[in-house]
């Protein structure tokens, strides 16, 4: 019998991020939740989405009514909601988690607002599972003027994230990226996490795109756990970098985004130095998808975590034709059936 869990969810940011005036029109919702919807392989669909909360997408101002009429375009799709992603940067009215007052109440307005739609979700009864995604919306240049200050700020936000989310019975994932202040590697993003203090309600996103960098040093280069000059077909050293990593975040994982990477870095505006994302199939992909995606759904013991009861598909700064083709998006969901085929569960 086919493994029932996680759920397979599609991300709808890839038609926002890294679109707008000085690249390409966005993608809206309704197309991209057609695309998900139109994507099958051996009658397998995706059984969710999740979603940047953030025009002209979803409005984080959004009211009852306009977040009822979203949860009716979802299940029209015959799709639930998993996890949502809190505009948090001050380019989308957030702040710094480690600025002034004024900008650390827009971090927190911004999450305030995302676990209100969040909550409303699950109460409606569209959105049986996943979290609120949050990061440091710093740099890691900003960060390291002052690094064991800016920590503690940014530790102390989060805290205080953290009891708004419990306000609304939510919780709260730090995404792991190296363009994002106090989290730009994976030692400092597991000291973020210990700082916060809140394992119940601050845990990790991980992204196996962004975590294939830690192991590499972008933005952190003593922190690195691959040599320099790696040869990428020694996977035996390239596995003993994945365990040491992700045996320090896995018991903060909390959602999961599968992904793939060609061990290089891309970004836009606030989204500098970032994870490349490549299609499942990409040659020049250094990941063994499938294979490793269970560093993070397992423990060192090689048991299932079930930590995450959906994981979802991380694909952004693809070009908009790319995004337009059914084949793209068969190609991803084989690649989240394999992985649920390797690392899934029956209840």
């Amino acid at each position: 019998m086919p493994n029932a869990f996680p759920k397979l969810h599609n991300a709808m940011w890839p038609g926002l991020v890294g679109k707008g005036p000085d690249s390409e029109p966005p993608i809206d919702l309704d197309t991209m939740l057609d695309l998900s919807a139109k994507a099958e392989v051996n009658g397998v669909r995706f059984d969710g989405v999740d979603l940047f909360l953030f025009d002209p997408h979803v409005s984080i101002d959004a009211d009852d009514d306009t977040i009822q009429a979203l949860a009716d375009k979802v299940a029209a799709k015959d799709f639930v909601v998993g996890s949502v992603v809190a505009p948090v940067w001050p380019p989308t009215g957030g702040g710094s988690a480690m600025g002034s007052e004024e900008e650390r109440a827009g971090f927190l307005d911004s999450v305030r607002k995302a676990c209100r739609i969040a909550a409303r979700l699950r109460k409606i009864g569209i959105r049986p599972y996943g979290v609120v995604r949050i990061d440091s919306a710093c740099s890691p240049q900003d960060w390291a003027k002052e690094p064991e200050t800016n920590q503690k700020k940014i530790a102390n936000t989060f805290k205080d994230a953290a009891a708004i989310a419990r306000d609304f019975g939510e919780r709260l994932a730090a995404e792991g990226e190296i363009c994002w202040g106090g989290m730009h590697s994976w030692q400092n993003m597991v000291e973020l996490l210990n700082l916060t203090g809140e394992p119940a309600t601050v845990g990790f996103q991980a992204d196996m795109a962004h975590t294939l960098l830690y192991t590499m040093g972008y933005n952190a280069p003593e922190h690195r756990l691959l040599p320099e000059g790696f040869d990428w077909k020694d996977r035996a050293v390239f596995e003993e970098a994945l365990v040491k990593m992700t045996d320090a975040l896995r018991p903060w994982t909390i959602d999961f985004h599968v992904a793939q990477n060609d061990g290089t870095v891309k970004g836009t505006g606030s989204h500098d130095k970032t994870g490349r994302h490549c299609l499942p199939k990409d040659l020049n992909g250094k990941l063994n998808v499938a294979h490793d995606a269970g560093y993070w759904l397992r423990d060192n013991h090689g048991n299932l975590t079930k930590a995450v009861k959906h994981i979802c598909w991380d694909g952004c700064m693809f070009s908009n034709e790319t995004l337009m083709k059914r084949d793209t998006w068969d190609s991803i969901l084989a690649t989240m059936i394999s992985v649920r085929d390797a690392h899934g569960w029956t209840e």
